[in-house]
């Protein structure tokens, strides 16, 4: 064998190439869990690698120059960006599909996908996980009161509109579960570990959410620990 040709596959096994799925993440990034949740769903093995993307290390910075996670190595491609992530996942792994077969309701999951990653998380997570978590993981400060109070505000409108849309449909996006529905779960589970979803405000999204979370998909999702935050007793329990 061409020795350049040995020495490229050694270093592709050695940073988690062609011949394996490594995901660089943290735990609870909801934009982590969302491509966590859906590489399970499609049964696809991966090894995660918790990445403090903070300390801006030079390794990680050469796999992502911007400086975020996830990051995912897979068929000896370096992917980043949530969204591009789980579309690179479905195309190339299509089975199970999180993506209809028809446009207008591609559309739809597309467009609840941005609603979560996009409007809930500026609206909410950002106000209440960031605050409450990274703020004392990244050594940033303490919480700022005023964006806990608009997120707990805030969340209430998005779990009557979650409510709203399952009152019509079996998943969020239509009668089949989708990529809509694990970027919703992964920021409420998200949200869930540090006990600021309130799951009796929507009997509908209570239920939706016990359903999707006793998929295998959300097991190592529900294993997850987090030094210094435990999560509630009910995190875990599939019946809560």
């Amino acid at each position: 064998m061409n020795l350049r040709l040995l020495q490229g596959i050694q270093g592709k096994i050695a940073d988690g190439g062609a011949f394996m799925i490594r995901l660089y993440h943290v735990p609870l990034s909801p934009f982590c869990r969302k491509v966590r949740l859906s590489l399970a769903e499609k049964r696809l093995e991966v090894e995660l690698v918790e990445e403090r993307y903070w300390e801006r290390d030079s390794d990680f910075l050469r796999r992502n120059p911007a400086g975020k996670v996830p990051v995912l190595k897979i068929d000896g491609l370096t992917l980043s960006e949530s969204a591009p992530i789980c579309e690179y996942i479905e195309e190339k792994y299509p089975s199970p599909p999180l993506l209809p077969s028809d446009a207008a309701s591609r559309h739809e999951v597309r467009r609840l996908v941005g609603w979560f990653d996009d409007k809930f998380h500026n609206e909410v997570t950002s106000k209440l996980l960031y605050e409450r978590v990274n703020k004392k993981i990244t050594k940033e400060g303490y919480p700022d009161s005023t964006n806990v109070k608009s997120g707990a505000r805030a969340i209430k409108s998005h779990l009557d509109y979650m409510g709203w849309l399952l009152d019509q449909r079996r998943w969020l996006a239509g009668n089949d579960l989708t990529l809509a529905d694990f970027a919703a779960a992964a920021h409420l589970s998200a949200l869930d570990y540090i006990s600021d979803v309130d799951w009796n405000h929507s009997t509908a999204v209570r239920d939706w959410y016990a359903k999707i979370k006793s998929r295998p998909a959300f097991r190592s999702l529900l294993a997850d620990a987090v030094p210094g935050f435990p999560p509630p007793q009910h995190y875990a329990d599939l019946d809560f």
